[in-house]
């Protein structure tokens, strides 16, 4: 299986992919990122598809059908979502039903979205942590494949516990990602 990776940020969960020998096909941004210089420094073929905007005028539905039909065009069977930071549109969820793959800072079905670690303080939770699951159209709400818990500090942060919440992930996602590729299915 050809699998693409979404990345937005630092690429650390791309590395965590390469180290665990997953066999990524292509890495796709949606803006200019270190994700995509890490991914050329792997040696693997990387774009931009960048978004015209990031304000009211965004264009969700023309851009999600520009990425679909990009990894379409790279005849992709599996995408896994990396920090990715654009909510896609219906297209590309109907292109590729299924084989969309997310990871999240949280143990869902708590705390979705994107400010789920600072969510997760503000609720003075004990114990946060990672969950790997299908991605669908409605945000964080897509089967689950893999959770890990990550105990919440006393004097924890927001970026304290995001960055062992990434620990986590940087080993849950690929593990669970080669399990998807080793079975030929998501769910």
């Amino acid at each position: 299986m050809k699998l693409a990776v979404l990345v937005s940020g630092t690429g650390t969960i791309l590395d965590a992919m390469v180290a665990a020998g997953l066999p990524v096909a292509l890495v796709v941004a949606d803006r200019p990122c270190l994700a995509i210089e890490r991914a050329l420094g792997h040696g693997l073929t990387a774009e931009v598809v960048e978004r015209s905007t990031f304000g009211a005028a965004f264009d969700r539905e023309g851009y999600t059908q520009q990425i679909t039909e990009f990894l379409q065009s790279h005849q992709v069977d599996l995408i896994a979502m990396a920090g990715f930071g654009t909510i896609l549109a219906a297209p590309i969820y109907e292109g590729f039903a299924g084989r969309i793959l997310n990871t999240h800072p949280s143990l869902l079905p708590a705390f979705p979205g994107w400010h789920a670690v600072e969510a997760a303080l503000a609720h003075g939770v004990k114990v946060s942590g990672c969950t790997v699951h299908v991605a669908t159209l409605a945000v964080d709400s897509g089967p689950i494949l893999a959770q890990e818990a990550v105990p919440v500090e006393a004097d924890d942060t927001a970026a304290t516990l995001h960055e062992r919440i990434k620990d986590v992930e940087r080993r849950l996602y690929p593990a669970t990602i080669a399990r998807v590729l080793n079975q030929g299915v998501c769910v």
